[in-house]
């Protein structure tokens, strides 16, 4: 019987591989025209805000809030640091941690039944911290980047949609949406990335 980490890992591999083989952009010429952002629509903010109402979600960065309560921002750099070293080995405590949890399993299912919709999401507690996500991200603490400061920062009902990027593995373009988390009453606990493949929403459009 496979164990939960190898499915979890055969899983990660077939939505890359599901992502890779969709319907892509024109090359170099569709690399010169991106679909517009504005392709994600409230529609879609509020779908998205939906799936992430579930309390692996809630549970999870609550958890993640109470455990890094107390630290210090050097304790925060010493742990992206970490992070961006086992990114490029093969011991991955600190990965391996975050990617085999509940909320990360739940994303990376949300991203598969999106049938290349999503091309990666990830979950950021109160201090920018990851906290569960579908693939593995080149760094740990996003405290320091428009997806935590223009969200978070700025209030519970904040939306932020970065710039669009041309993503050259699957000759598609992409937009990130970030969004604020509540929590059941009302405050702010986190932040939700979710990477749109703009070309395929476009062809769904």
């Amino acid at each position: 019987m496979l164990t939960p980490w190898f499915s979890c890992l055969l899983l990660r591999g077939a939505v890359v591989g599901l992502a890779a083989g969709l319907i892509t952009g024109a090359g170099p010429a569709g690399a010169a025209a991106p679909p517009p952002t504005s392709l994600i629509s409230d529609d879609l903010v509020n779908e998205i805000r939906g799936w992430l109402d579930t309390p692996v979600v809630d549970l999870s960065i609550a958890a993640k809030n109470e455990a890094t309560a107390d630290l210090r921002q050097s304790d925060v750099d010493r742990l992206d640091r970490q992070w961006r070293a086992e990114v490029e080995t093969d011991d991955q405590p600190l990965i391996t941690e975050i990617l085999s949890s509940p909320l990360s399993n739940y994303l990376l299912q949300i991203q598969a039944g999106s049938l290349g919709l999503y091309a990666e999401i990830f979950v950021i507690n109160n201090v920018g911290l990851n906290v569960g996500q579908s693939a593995i991200t080149s760094d740990y603490w996003q405290g320091d980047e428009a997806k935590f400061q223009k969200t978070y920062d700025v209030g519970p009902d904040a939306v932020f949609i970065d710039a669009p990027e041309f993503h050259e593995g699957t000759q598609t373009w992409r937009a990130q949406l970030s969004l604020t988390i509540n929590d059941d009453l009302g405050r702010k606990s986190g932040v939700a990335t979710v990477e749109i493949n703009l070309t395929e929403l476009s062809r769904r459009k």
